[in-house]
């Protein structure tokens, strides 16, 4: 399996779900709750983006 770097968006869009799901765990941010955990599932979403960067060439 060949894997190539993530291109600077998608890895912008992964770094911005991971600093939500920090700010809203450690409550710096008053961010609403639309979902139950929802830090977990931001920190999925930002890892699953930064897979998917990983995984396809020219993302």
């Amino acid at each position: 399996m060949r894997l190539s770097p993530p291109t600077l968006l998608l890895f912008l869009i992964s770094l911005v779900f991971a600093l939500i799901a920090m700010a809203t765990k450690l409550s710096y941010v008053p961010i609403p709750r639309y979902l139950p955990h929802q830090e977990y599932w931001f920190a999925i979403t930002a890892y699953m983006v930064l897979s998917v960067g990983v995984i396809f060439r020219g993302l």
